[in-house]
């Protein structure tokens, strides 16, 4: 169908890309406005999320794409952010970044050096954000950053540590570059906890073997600063930092703090276990294992990043007694989705070679019984199951 369209081949190429992207988060705008009774502009940003997610997925395939971004729409912790009223915040950072990049480019435009233009751009946006906006620790701006610095963390990689039989690598683009920068400043400025994908990052640009000015890797080092100072300011209150986990756990005691040895409590890996259970059922965490073994092996660097992001807020899963854990781990339930799309897709390669002499059909039969898991979180978040 697409070819049939008056565009350029080019143009035809960046359109297929997107368009699972697209499909998903019209899908998920109509379900969050339909059944979720979300106003408009939360259901937008809401939806924005998902097509981040998508794309995020998009190297695997469009179709698995489609249904992972949806399976993530419709888990119980993503869902329990739809209703409520707008908010005027998201509009203000869009106004924000829009000063910024005109602030940018003037520099850009003047003194012909990007690299000065990105710098002023950032400090503008930053001093902007921090003076009118605050830290206003929204929980859903916090996971729209996530997926969008998720894709671009997994972009990045594939650009520059392809496999042998994918296009040649090929040096950082200006967007990853820019785009990594501003969404790590944005999601540290608006919660500190963002800083838990700061490792990630960081050794995500060493892998690129991308060459970075000295204030590019100020600006980071900046930044986890402010978002340590910030967690431990927020998270770490000093009456409960030290209090026994397990007499916490005995007590059933639930606080927005976090407690030093927590990780060491059985019962805190059964949570995290049951958590993730909770929004991906059984077959979705083994789906996950399976998914994060193939890509080890295949994509070794995707592998590493996306391991070091997971356990970083694995970790603050078992040290952190809050109830809102659920939420505030939506990062780790991301990159679930991406270990769960994978592993399907490599089933689906797996059942291509097997059975090569029907292959059109067997190609569609991973998708499908991929499909099914969405079906049945969209069915139980709404009560038919």
């Amino acid at each position: 169908m697409l070819n049939r369209l008056p565009i350029t081949p080019a143009q035809r190429t960046l359109l297929r890309y997107w368009l699972p992207a697209l499909l998903s988060g019209g899908a998920a705008f109509m379900a969050f406005i339909l059944l979720g009774h979300t106003p408009f502009v939360r259901a937008l940003a809401l939806a924005a999320t998902i097509s981040g997610v998508t794309l995020a997925l998009r190297r695997f395939g469009g179709t698995l794409a489609l249904i992972g971004g949806l399976a993530m729409a419709f888990s119980p912790a993503f869902w329990s952010q739809t209703g409520g009223e707008d908010s005027a915040t998201l509009m203000l950072i869009a106004l924000l970044l829009a000063v910024a990049a005109v602030a940018g480019g003037v520099f850009i435009g003047l003194g012909r050096k990007p690299s000065l233009g990105m710098a002023v751009g950032l400090v503008v946006f930053a001093l902007l954000f921090w003076g009118l906006v605050g830290t206003p620790r929204s929980l859903r701006i916090t996971t729209l950053l996530s997926a969008w610095l998720i894709y671009l963390l997994i972009d990045a990689l594939l650009t520059a540590n392809p496999r042998p039989d994918e296009p040649p690598s090929a040096p950082l683009y200006p967007r990853h570059l820019l785009g990594i920068l501003v969404l790590l400043t944005l999601g540290i400025l608006n919660d500190p906890l963002f800083t838990l994908l700061a490792p990630a990052v960081v050794l995500t640009l060493l892998l690129s073997k991308t060459r970075l000015p000295i204030w590019y890797w100020a600006v980071i080092g900046l930044m986890v600063i402010i978002g340590l100072r910030g967690v431990a300011v927020l998270y770490m209150d000093s009456g409960w930092w030290l209090y026994p986990a397990e007499q916490a756990e005995a007590f059933g005691i639930r606080v927005p703090f976090m407690m030093a040895d927590g990780w060491r409590e059985a019962s805190r890996w059964l949570y995290l276990f049951g958590l993730v259970i909770g929004q991906f059922s059984i077959v979705g965490v083994l789906l996950g294992a399976f998914g994060l073994a193939r890509l080890s092996r295949w994509y070794p660097p995707l592998g590493t990043v996306t391991m070091v992001a997971y356990a970083a807020y694995a970790i603050f899963g078992l040290v952190y007694f809050g109830r809102d854990s659920v939420v505030l781990l939506m990062p780790l339930l991301i990159i679930q989705a991406m270990w769960m799309t994978y592993a399907v897709h490599s089933f689906s390669h797996w059942l291509q070679k097997s059975f090569s002499a029907r292959k059109e059909i067997v190609r569609w039969l991973a998708p499908a019984a991929f499909t099914l898991l969405p079906l049945f979180m969209l069915f139980r978040i709404t009560g038919v199951l």
